[in-house]
């Protein structure tokens, strides 16, 4: 999952692209929704030699993605397996917050457990990201996610996605 492409016309990253220089060494290379910056692919390569790859191909061809995450099948499996049963409810909102390697997970962690949570809003942390709900659409605007997560040190080296994605 690529953070910050396709947001105005310096940040452009054509999936079509990327899919075929990921595909030099990867196979089954997809993306899902278009132009969002989530691939998936198998690979036998470790997951570090992976990330190592892609921090060279990112500087060569996509200076501006200065933050990724790489996740296994089986990692993710195992988080969505662990989430809490107020993940299946129907909320509003639901976000999942993605760690990259330029987190400190622990200092994430203990920021947004300090946070103001509002009664509309549930947190659970993941292995590889934070989960985060938020009950009630008209009280999203007073949420601690809306008021202060952007605000946070640590927002630009997270990718975040819908719920549903």
């Amino acid at each position: 999952m690529l953070r910050d492409i396709n947001i105005g016309d310096k940040r452009k990253a054509v999936m079509t692209g990327l899919k075929q220089l990921i595909g030099s060494g990867c196979q089954d290379v997809v993306t899902y929704i278009k132009n969002r910056g989530n691939l998936f692919f198998d690979s036998e390569r470790p997951l570090s030699v992976l990330k190592e790859s892609f921090t060279a191909l990112f500087e060569k061809h996509y200076p501006f993605v200065k933050s990724f995450v790489l996740l296994s099948q089986i990692d993710y499996q195992k988080d969505a397996d662990r989430l809490p049963a107020w993940w299946e409810e129907n909320l509003a909102r639901k976000d999942v917050l993605f760690y990259s390697d330029k987190v400190d997970r622990s200092f994430l962690e203990d920021r947004i457990a300090q946070l103001p949570l509002t009664a509309d809003e549930l947190v659970h942390f993941g292995k590889s990201a934070v989960f985060w709900g938020k009950k009630d659409e008209k009280n999203y605007l007073k949420t601690a996610y809306h008021k202060y997560l952007l605000k946070e040190p640590f927002y630009k080296d997270i990718t975040i996605r819908n719920g549903k994605t």
